[in-house]
């Protein structure tokens, strides 16, 4: 349960398209300042910001000042306690579905 808990500001901060597309843009590109991650995009810079202190609050990003500019760089050790309590779930619907499957059967 703790992991469930641990997990749920994660989710929740993934849930919004706007903060996914971001994280897979700093997957993608690695480390970006504001300006890039708002270029070619109809969202404004300070939405941007406001996304990527809720993705920061998850532990899932984070900023460092290099300049006159905030540089946010992606924090995969919480993606990765995600991925690992997805793969704990689908394990717990596999085995679930295994059992339905064997009982319909026979």
């Amino acid at each position: 349960m703790a992991g469930l808990v641990r997990a749920g500001p994660v989710f929740s901060a993934l849930g919004d398209e706007t903060r996914l597309a971001l994280v897979a843009r700093l997957c993608a590109g690695g480390p970006q300042s504001i300006t890039r991650l708002t270029a070619g995009s109809d969202v404004t810079r300070q939405a941007i910001t406001k996304h990527l202190d809720v993705l920061a609050g998850a532990g899932l990003v984070h900023g460092v000042r290099r300049g006159r500019e905030r540089v946010w760089e992606l924090d995969t050790d919480r993606l990765e306690e995600a991925r690992g309590y997805l793969e704990k779930i689908s394990k717990r619907w596999d085995s679930a579905l295994a059992r339905l499957r064997k009982y319909v059967e026979e």
